[in-house]
């Protein structure tokens, strides 16, 4: 999910009485929950579209869930020592507790994967353990929805707290909400792959934005994807494209293309397309639009296109 929906969740455990136990709480509530990303740090030395192959993996995966908190919870009782011996610490802060400070940023930390796990673009949960992607398919990766639900619940225990009124009801209100409205998705988006899948095709039911009432729809396997719109009036399958490519010998390819092995790595529906030139391009049929330049492609030059009928 994006950083301000991790964010809004980290407030809000805070909001809803964790802040309390310890001074510093919420930096280590919100910094945790946004703490996985970074790997984002990978677009300092990663090119083109290597970073596929390398972001939420190791650092969304269970050493991390141990590792970083544990730093941002040193980081935190360090800065406040250090505050504290230049006379600079604040006089209202609570005592710091190294111990509820770890446990804060681990809750937090946790969340992050949880909330990463619910779209379709995937995870490594269990990296370096095992490689393997997981995909919820249940949010869109940005939700105005939760955006909505979870910043007003957040000004209005904030504004209650500094009115002296009850400031933890708002919070625990509105993370019901969120777990309600996530399991309300999660039963449209089975609903959609059930009725709609058969013996040995893969179903991707892909939560658009705004309308998380509906799904785009892909069916098929590798390089013969179908998909149903979500804004169709008469929904059909259709061939993801009329410009597909036969499947090029990529064993081969990826041993010359850093790009094509890290796309393909984290593609879990690839196609091949032609390109304007009469080359190939590898897209992925989550990504995919036609009207618009996908940065979630890999063009191989010097590859011909087979043109499938």
């Amino acid at each position: 999910m994006d950083n301000l929906t991790h964010s809004l969740v980290g407030a809000l455990i805070g909001q809803a009485g964790l802040k309390r136990k310890t001074g510093l709480a919420m930096p280590a509530l919100i910094i945790g929950a946004n703490l996985p990303d970074v790997d984002a740090a990978c677009f300092f030395w990663l090119d083109g579209v290597e970073h596929l192959g390398f972001r939420r993996g190791i650092t969304h995966g269970p050493i991390a869930w141990v590792l970083l908190p544990l730093i941002l919870a040193g980081a935190l009782w360090w800065f406040d020592r250090r505050q504290a011996s230049r006379g600079r610490r604040p006089e209202g802060r609570l005592p710091v507790h190294f111990g509820w400070l770890y446990a804060l940023s681990f809750i937090a930390c946790l969340s992050h994967p949880a909330l990463d796990w619910l779209n379709s673009y995937g995870i490594r949960l269990l990296e370096p353990f095992s490689s393997r992607w997981f995909y919820g398919d249940v949010l869109f990766i940005i939700d105005v929805w939760l955006w909505a639900l979870m910043g007003f619940a957040t000004w209005l225990s904030l504004r209650r707290e500094r009115c002296g009124g009850e400031w933890r009801r708002p919070a625990r209100i509105a993370i019901a909400g969120a777990l309600a409205y996530v399991g309300l998705n999660g039963a449209i988006t089975w609903f959609d792959e059930t009725i709609t899948g058969t013996s040995g095709e893969t179903v991707i039911a892909s939560p658009v934005p705004l309308a998380f009432w509906q799904r785009d729809t892909i069916l098929g396997e590798p390089n013969d994807w179908s998909v149903r719109d979500h804004d169709s009036e008469f929904p059909p399958f259709r061939a993801i494209s009329d410009r597909r490519c036969r499947w090029p010998d990529v064993e081969a390819l990826r041993l010359t293309s850093p790009d094509l092995d890290a796309f393909l790595f984290w593609s879990r529906a690839p196609f091949a397309e032609r390109a304007q030139d009469g080359s190939m391009v590898i897209r992925d049929a989550r990504f995919y639009d036609p009207r618009a330049r996908n940065r979630f492609s890999v063009a191989l030059p010097d590859v011909t296109c087979e043109p499938l009928s």
